[in-house]
């Protein structure tokens, strides 16, 4: 499959405030015995940890920055959370990667959370034995044409039987499609392999069938949307959270006569969805349950909601 050079996304939030007061030490008294060197130990096993590390999924990784910036701002340090907690700035850092990467992350230990764009795997189950899922939203895949494509006045909708035909490169041009189209290629935009929303499109849609292997793939849903967005023959299947985000740029087609709207997407009758987790393996610290209360709180499914997605609720 084709690839374009786009940098992947790596989003950090780091919230440091310097500053700290100290007392001036009392002067000696003349003739006193000097001071005991006083021994320094080396830091606890079991001592606070102020920082976070989310690592995964392209979709989910906007959406946990922006929760995670706005926990930073309205707390600042670890005390303001919970007053048990010592006075520590707070720092959560947010990568993407893809959905495989997240998992992977978590059972190499190399981030405390994998953000997760599609089900956990059984092989993946067996790897992470303490595991706990917060799902805190669905998106959905939908079926994005630029608005200046010429099929939206022709069909809005598309069979499963199509869609497989366009994506697998049987359908090469809109003519293909319907006799009324252009005779103009069909440019198919798919995520990157190492994407959760490649393995949903294969599981939901493809079956056995492969997409083509001349189809351009995209680093992240952001950069598949803009793909769509820059050419008028182009078709992929769209985010629904990021469609959402570029209202007016992207149109979306049904589905088996199936609309990829909210109320669908909740009762089940539009099948290509996905859902949206943050995982863990073991027991979560006092602070990292902390904030997983605020990210599954109202004010932070909000987050996920403004962001275009539908928060579990």
């Amino acid at each position: 499959m084709k690839k374009f050079n786009v940098l992947g996304i790596f989003l950090i939030l780091l919230m440091v405030l310097a500053g700290c007061s100290t007392e001036k030490p009392a002067a000696a008294e003349p003739n006193a015995a000097p001071a005991e060197t006083p021994v320094v130990e080396g830091p606890k096993e079991d001592e606070f940890n102020s920082q976070i590390l989310f690592n995964g999924s392209s979709t989910l990784a906007p959406v946990m920055a922006s929760i995670s910036t706005n926990f930073i701002e309205g707390n600042v340090t670890w005390d303001k959370v919970d007053a048990s907690f010592p006075e520590k700035n707070i720092a959560i850092y947010v990568s993407a990667g893809g959905s495989g990467q997240g998992v992977k992350s978590v059972i190499d230990q190399t981030s405390d959370f994998g953000m997760v764009a599609r089900t956990v795997k059984d092989t993946e189950k067996e790897q992470l034995p303490e595991l706990k899922e917060f799902k805190v939203g669905i998106d959905a895949l939908t079926l994005g044409v630029n608005p200046n494509n010429p099929v939206l006045t022709v069909k809005n909708n598309l069979t499963k039987d199509e869609i497989i035909k366009i994506f697998s490169g049987e359908f090469k041009t809109w003519k293909d499609l319907d006799a009324s189209l252009p005779d103009k290629e069909i440019i198919v935009v798919t995520r990157d392999i190492g994407g959760g929303a490649h393995e949903v499109f294969q599981s939901k849609v493809m079956g056995d069938v492969q997409v083509k292997a001349d189809a351009i793939q995209a680093p992240s849903m952001g950069a598949l949307v803009t793909k769509i967005i820059e050419n008028e023959y182009a078709i992929g299947y769209a985010s629904f959270g990021v469609v959402n985000q570029n209202i007016g740029k992207v149109a979306t087609l049904s589905v088996d006569g199936v609309e990829a709207s909210e109320e669908n997407i909740i009762n089940g009758s539009y099948i290509i969805q996905r859902p949206l987790i943050a995982i863990f393996n073991g027991e979560l610290t006092a602070p990292q349950q902390a904030f997983m209360d605020y990210v599954m709180s109202e004010e932070g499914l909000a987050v996920v909601e403004s962001m275009g997605f539908v928060p579990v609720k």
